[in-house]
């Protein structure tokens, strides 16, 4: 999937009050856990959020362009954050950590369900004993009800940025990703002018006792559900499945 273009952008057209709700749901379910590798770790905002709070924090990604932007937003908060290039269905070599998470529906990115369970696999083999790996998928709600045929435009005048879902099988969504960025920065004599970028973004979800079951199969002998970055259990129309597994 191409990051290249959402990657400067991505920052201006994320709810920022989203991250305090991951980092909340995050420490209740750590406990005592300090050391967090953090999956699709995007621009950053979450790790430097953890770090903040005293946690020792790596962060992976697979695009290039998120962690140069997660390494100046460590730099500018001035805090120390080890960021890695890779894939979290290949976690060889990356050491091992008490916690692990990953938020902001990154899993449903994976391709299919084999590669869901190749990345619990991967996490289950990197986790100290009793070490807990949390995460969030979206539901089969708002992949089936929410989101086809939603759209959101969003303007600046460093930008425009376009997003419009379509659905044409159960259980996956495609957002239509279209941006207006500068080509040179402008002047008052001259304007700005702006190419048009296109990308397609597809997220695919599963039943919950799928993913129970899937990560039973990775040997997790724990695995609590809840909704909606609270402690309560799911219902037919929460919007976001959260998961706590202990090894």
């Amino acid at each position: 999937m191409a990051y290249e273009t959402f990657a400067f952008v991505y920052d201006e057209v994320m709810d920022k009050n989203l991250y305090d709700k991951w980092l909340a749901f995050a420490k209740r379910h750590l406990g005592s856990r300090r050391q967090v590798l953090e999956l699709a770790c995007g621009t950053g905002a979450l790790a430097v959020a953890f770090a903040k709070e005293g946690y020792e924090v790596t962060a992976l990604d697979l695009s290039e362009e998120m962690l140069m932007m997660a390494s100046e937003r460590a730099y500018e908060e001035q805090v120390d954050i080890q960021l890695l290039a890779g894939d979290m269905q290949d976690l060889q070599g990356v050491g091992t950590f008490e916690a692990v998470t990953c938020f902001s529906d990154s899993l449903c990115y994976m391709p299919d369900a084999h590669s869901v369970q190749q990345v619990f696999d991967e996490v289950y083999q990197v986790l100290d004993d009793e070490g807990v790996f949390v995460f969030d998928v979206h539901s089969q709600y708002q992949i089936n009800e929410v989101f086809p045929e939603y759209s959101y435009h969003y303007q600046t005048d460093e930008f425009a940025f376009l997003w419009d879902s379509y659905q044409d099988a159960p259980d996956t969504i495609q957002h239509f990703l279209t941006f207006f960025v500068p080509e040179n920065p402008g002047t008052d004599e001259v304007p700005s002018l702006f190419i048009r970028q296109d990308e397609v973004h597809e997220e695919r979800t599963y039943p919950l006792n799928q993913y129970v079951s899937m990560l039973e199969n990775s040997g997790f002998r724990q695995v609590n559900c809840y909704a909606d970055f609270i402690d309560s259990a799911p219902n037919e129309k929460s919007r976001r499945w959260f998961f706590v597994c202990q090894k």
